[in-house]
């Protein structure tokens, strides 16, 4: 099964042609500030994501990790890190339905803000999930 995405003004397009990892919803700090809320995202294969547009903007928020979010509308699309450069992180938000996905496990919870209320369902870690 492929999955498409896009942009909030379309400037930027993306196919996923491999597998796509369940969601991951992750309450750092950077990732709340970068998305206004937490990231809920997906992640597949570097080889596997090909982006169309050429809006794309990178922000290397630290040394290791780099945020991708659209230079004319502002979106928050990607994620990437040093430490696993073959695999890229995917917004799951912009993802076009259906996606098949689940959110698996919510990551990073001490970090989240005080007026998010968590679901029970979904396992959660103060911190990364353990042995990561």
């Amino acid at each position: 099964m492929s999955l498409t995405g896009k942009c909030l003004c379309e400037s930027i397009t993306y196919q996923i042609t491999g597998p796509a990892r369940d969601v991951i919803n992750c309450h750092c700090s950077r990732c709340r500030r970068s998305t206004g809320h937490f990231m809920a995202a997906t992640s597949a294969e570097v080889d596997d994501v090909h982006i169309g547009g050429d809006t794309l903007v990178w922000y290397d928020a630290t040394d290791e990790v780099q945020y991708g979010f659209c230079g004319k509308c502002g979106s928050t699309l990607f994620w990437r890190t040093g430490r696993r450069p073959e695999s890229i992180s995917i917004a799951a938000g912009t993802l076009t339905p259906p996606t098949g996905l689940r959110t698996s496990v919510a990551i990073y919870t001490d970090f989240g803000s005080d007026y998010h209320q968590y679901d029970d369902a979904i396992p959660s870690y103060g911190e990364d999930r353990p042995g990561r």
